[in-house]
């Protein structure tokens, strides 16, 4: 078994004082006697190896020698190495990410196998929507191990590395986490030395992005880092539609002892990109139709905003003993006018409008406890969390003839030209969460660990529709409060009779309340609030998620390669279903069940020294289980590939050439709202896809190196997400070209 992250991370922060120690350790290292030579000599070794191969901007969570492979993950309730904890993991590393040239957080993972995307429109915002094995997870965003709330436009340019768990998790992660969570986790300030990393790409499509990446070592004690962000281009072969993005992260670390250690950092973003949803699917005949970028000139527009400041604070109390306490306060901001054409009537148009403001602030307290009891080596995690997000929703006003048609000003190039307001909030919701946690690892001998956990999660909710009128129709103020608590555990077993592999089983559940989608309202049918038939809100039962998967890990090449498999089942039960039109309050409530079962396999890290990739493959299936409308039983999940597979490789020909590319492909996706079931017959359908990415990288000198990219390299028209009613799709991007210079001093 691997020795446990609260060891490991003890002794990064030792290494961080290690080039402030190493001249005092060589000279009484010279100094010692005769009788402690030896003894001496080996530590002073120790220390100059580790010295000597840390990069002053090294990833601590990934092996050194093996950029594309991660060892552990960032969240200390992760208590073994990846290669030894029971559960399905994809890291995407800093390298990784930056060599495949792919810089938002959705394209990233829209490629990951097991996940795919899902549009905005009424019923939800548009924005970042992830769907990990089929399962919606747009509200199990974390960043540095505590959720983030709000559906934003999220970029990697401070990242260190991302973050996939796969199967419910709501032991470690809280509601919902049904088919998984992701983890963002930022760039630290860092000992280690000072460093300034400037990066420029230019491209084809108008593209220019500029990021710095600066660290300073003020002292013994505190260092600083700085992180910044401009970018824009135009969307591949569909202009004006593009995006613009610009950011930064400040960090700093303070360790008035090598027991204590606080960092604070303060997060800020703005993006301003122009969505391009103009093709379309008949829903009669499933012809999908090509359009050109439609958007309304000077009008259409897709806003998101970040300002998040987290302060975090680790203490070894004993050698044994660990305590972590993580603040954050946040506030993001989601604007956007969409305009699309229609999927039935060739000379009709939609805008889809909203506005959101998150407002929240999040407190976890961990304590780590590392060490014998019984004889057995326990790791034991405990801790307390609490939450409380506010969200403030509303639409605009466009000058529209009707809320579903535009009045064109210009038919030759297809823009459109209008005014907007925003209109008053047409909703306002709290929810407030308190949460504790118990979790333990015990190693029963040399071959066999055991690990349990279990997680108690108490919320109140409250959201309040102010009175309006919809379709003739007036509705009055309306509030809709409850208070719900549910438990959730996990159990696993890893069994290793090998020096360099393992076997294991695990069991994990979730669960996620009536409105846990934030964003929805009181659309029922995508996650918002459901109320019985007589529009009175019941107190639904928890939605609940159990996983079963087993697998193997096995570390090859020296640990610099790791290869997974598993095998998994999700089902979840007493589903809260939509009514047939998805925008109602009224639902189904607790009436459906549905099914995923699949084989995922990954590897990651260096097959030779000189060859290095990351492959997963994940073959899926899905199945309607129950549910309040009979016809529904046995249809398909919809929003979700049955197969999918992602390769990205890399050859080192010589110390300073490198070439590697990447290949993603995606099985059909059938349109349709979460939960609700699609029909294979459906005409919604996006086809099958393969893409293929190159890249390649000289390193001109020990300071600068070169690195182009081309993506979509067969120009393949594909599309990555479709609304239930083909009005919207997502388009994958064309091709592209862009030449990358990065000068390190």
């Amino acid at each position: 078994m691997s020795s446990s992250v609260f060891m490991n991370e003890k002794r990064v922060t030792e290494r961080s004082h290690l080039k402030r120690t190493a001249l005092a350790v060589a000279v009484s290292s010279v100094l010692s006697g005769m009788a402690y030579a030896e003894e001496s000599a080996i530590t002073f070794d120790t220390i100059m190896v580790e010295s000597e191969e840390l990069e002053p901007d090294a990833n601590p969570y990934a092996e050194p020698d093996a950029p594309y492979k991660a060892n552990r993950m960032s969240d200390i309730k992760y208590t073994r190495d990846i290669a030894d904890t029971p559960k399905t993991i994809t890291v995407l590393t800093k390298d990784s990410i930056e060599e495949s040239g792919k810089t938002d957080l959705e394209t990233i993972l829209s490629a990951q196998p097991g996940i795919t995307l899902g549009t905005g429109e009424g019923g939800n915002s548009f924005g970042d929507r992830y769907i990990i094995r089929g399962y919606e997870a747009r509200s199990d965003v974390y960043t540095d191990g505590l959720r983030e709330p709000g559906l934003i436009t999220r970029e990697t340019f401070a990242l260190e590395q991302v973050e996939i768990s796969k199967g419910p998790s709501s032991t470690f992660g809280g509601r919902g986490t049904t088919g998984g969570a992701v983890n963002s986790v930022t760039k630290k300030a860092s000992y280690n030395d000072d460093f300034t990393n400037l990066s420029g790409t230019l491209g084809t499509d108008n593209k220019q992005r500029y990021t710095l990446d600066t660290n300073k070592v003020v002292s013994d004690e505190l260092a600083v880092r700085f992180n910044a962000l401009y970018s824009e281009a135009d969307i591949p072969n569909r202009a004006p539609a593009g995006t613009q993005r610009e950011g930064f992260l400040v960090s700093g670390t303070y360790e008035p002892t090598l027991d204590v250690q606080i960092t604070a950092d303060y997060y800020y973003f703005r993006a301003d990109d122009r969505e391009d949803v103009g093709d379309a699917i008949n829903r009669n005949t499933g012809e999908i139709t090509e359009r050109d970028y439609l958007g309304q000139k000077g009008l259409d527009f897709k806003k998101t905003a970040a300002d998040v400041a987290t302060v975090t604070v680790d203490a070894y109390l004993t050698d044994a003993l660990r305590l972590q306490n993580k603040t954050r306060y946040g506030v993001t901001k989601n604007d956007y006018i969409v305009s699309n054409h229609h999927s039935r009537f060739a000379n009709e148009h939609r805008t889809f409008t909203g506005w959101q403001e998150n407002e929240y602030i999040g407190n976890q307290t961990n304590l780590l406890w590392d060490g014998d009891l019984f004889g057995k080596r326990h790791s034991i995690v405990t801790g307390i969390e609490y939450a409380n997000e506010d969200v403030t929703a509303g639409s605009y006003n466009v000058n529209t003839t009707n809320s579903y048609t535009l009045t064109p000003t210009n038919t030759d190039n297809n823009l459109w030209q209008g005014s907007y307001s925003r209109s008053a909030a047409s909703r306002t919701l709290t929810l407030e969460t308190v949460s504790a946690f118990l979790t333990d690892t015990v190693t029963l001998n040399e071959e066999w660990e055991v690990s349990g956990g279990a997680r108690y999660d108490h919320f109140d909710y409250d959201l309040f529709v102010p009175a309006y009128t919809s379709r003739g129709q007036s509705y009055p103020d309306t509030r809709y409060q409850f208070s719900d608590g549910f438990w959730n555990g996990q159990l696993g077993v890893v069994y290793s009779p090998w020096e360099h592999g393992n076997l294991y089983a695990s069991w994990s559940t979730s669960s996620n309340i009536n409105g846990g989608e934030s964003d929805a309202g009181t659309n029922c049918g995508y996650g918002g609030v459901c109320v019985d038939s007589s529009g009175q809100y019941a107190n639904a039962d928890p939605e609940q998620s159990t996983n079963y998967e087993i697998g193997t890990k096995w570390q090859l090449m020296d640990h610099q390669l790791l290869l997974t498999a598993a095998l998994f089942q999700v089902t979840k039960d007493h589903v809260i279903e939509g009514a047939s039109n998805s925008y109602q309050t009224t639902g189904s409530l607790n009436t459906g069940k549905n099914r995923v079962q699949g084989l995922e396999l990954g590897l990651a890290g260096n097959v030779t020294e000189r060859l290095s990739g990351q492959v997963g493959v994940a073959v899926m299936s899905s199945e309607t289980l129950k549910s309040y409308d009979a016809a529904n039983v046995g249809k398909p999940k919809a929003n979700f590939a049955e197969n999918s597979l992602y390769a990205q490789t890399k050859y080192q020909f010589t110390d300073h050439f490198a070439l590697g590319g990447a290949v993603t492909y995606s099985s059909e996706i059938y349109g349709g709202q979460p939960d609700a079931g699609t029909s294979e017959d459906s005409n919604i359908k996006l086809p099958s896809y393969t893409v293929y990415d190159v890249f390649a990288a000289y390193q001109v000198s020990d300071n600068f190196d070169l690195q182009a990219n081309i993506q979509n390299v067969t120009d393949e028209k594909y599309y990555t997400a479709v609304y239930r009613g083909g009005d919207i799709m997502y388009i994958g991007d064309g091709r592209s070209a862009s030449v990358t210079a990065n000068y390190q001093f």
